[in-house]
């Protein structure tokens, strides 16, 4: 499965220098809103130290990682859900993405400019999430509309899908994204297919001056505080920092990281934060031709995890052949593993781990 993040913000918070950092796509970027007004698209691998080391002690010719689609959308500005700012075809991209990286200016710069005359997280996030909200109260009272011609005919079904959207329609009138809508699984197949803005997983990027790098600021703390209302996650950048470190090769990045006293360049830590808020989990599977990491959602079983390899894995499913990669480390090949009794074999009730390195055992 592949993930798709959409990155959003106001325009001149540093989405498009995010994006070629995390791509090396070239999208364009300059001191003025709307430069991007077309997403531009990137895949970027999932940065996994495990799946390196995987190779080489599995001799693998080849090392397939596994990868993150990130869409660069235009800056939206106030009034972005009427059309402003060309709002409306960027809106349209958020609704494609499965979550939404939300990139917040935290730094001081008077020779960049903010739309908004002064940075501000907490009312620049506000006018992102006022426009998705006013944009999914647009189309859930057309879905009202809709409803309320189809109830005349006195169905049961509708009729209950009718109060359920437009409890909706209420509580996003009021203000409130559709994440904060309290209903149940079954009441939300009456909007589902809608793909409300709103009602998407939020990761946050606080993009940050270099000395504020280590231990953030006040702009920082005002977007955790924000954040921390739906547990979503923050993470710090430099974004002028990142497109150097996408220049340096391995040795060099590190050494870098080093100077600046960070574990990890930002761009790393997005790619895990948004696999942490999404629930997704790594497995692998190692050989003399490849060693290749696979994304699956936390809680999946073993033929639905052989499924995302091939079909045939799952519906010919008989046992997956299991390696916990600490083990594999640890003694340092599938052989060793084996011989001392370190590789399990689990049937179709088992709930794969992060990091198991499997083996699927099929008919065709």
């Amino acid at each position: 499965m592949s993930l798709r993040c959409g990155i959003v913000g106001l325009p001149n918070v540093g989405k498009s220098t995010l994006f070629n950092a995390l791509s090396n796509a070239g999208a364009e970027s300059a001191n003025f809103p709307f430069c991007t007004i077309d997403p531009n698209v990137g895949m970027v691998p999932v940065p996994d130290e495990r799946l390196h080391k995987l190779a080489e002690l599995a001799e693998s010719q080849n090392v397939l990682p596994a990868s993150i689609e990130f869409v660069d959308i235009a800056g939206l500005v106030k009034g972005a859900s009427e059309g402003k700012g060309k709002g409306n075809a960027f809106l349209s991209h958020i609704r494609e993405v499965d979550l939404i990286l939300h990139v917040v200016r935290c730094f001081d710069d008077d020779d960049i400019i903010h739309v908004e005359g002064s940075v501000d997280p907490e009312r620049d996030i506000a006018i992102i999430e006022e426009e998705l909200i006013l944009k999914d109260l647009d189309s859930v009272e057309k879905r009202v509309e809709k409803l309320k011609k189809e109830a005349k005919s006195g169905d049961r079904k509708i009729v209950a899908q009718l109060e359920v959207v437009q409890r909706l329609a209420d509580h996003l009138g009021e203000g409130n994204s559709a994440r904060t809508f309290e209903v149940s699984k079954e009441e939300r197949e009456a909007y589902k297919d809608l793909f409300l803005l709103s009602a998407k997983q939020v990761l946050y990027a606080c993009n940050v001056g270099e000395s504020d790098l280590e231990s953030g600021n006040e702009y920082v703390n005002t977007v955790k505080k924000i954040a921390s209302k739906h547990d979503d996650e923050v993470v710090m950048f430099c974004a002028k920092i990142e497109a150097e470190i996408a220049e340096l090769d391995e040795d060099e990045k590190e050494m870098f990281l080093e100077e600046l006293g960070v574990e990890s360049a930002g761009l790393d830590r997005l790619i895990k934060a948004a696999f942490r808020e999404l629930g997704l989990i790594t497995y692998f599977t190692a050989g003399p031709k490849e060693a290749r990491a696979w994304t699956i959602k936390e809680g999946t079983k073993a033929p639905q995890a052989a499924g995302v390899i091939h079909t045939d894995f799952e519906k010919g499913f008989i046992r997956a052949e299991t390696i916990a990669f600490s083990d594999y480390e640890e003694l340092g090949s599938e052989k060793a593993a084996r011989d001392a009794g370190k590789m399990r074999q689990e049937g179709k009730d088992y709930v794969v781990k992060d990091g198991d390195v499997l083996l699927f055992r099929f008919n065709v």
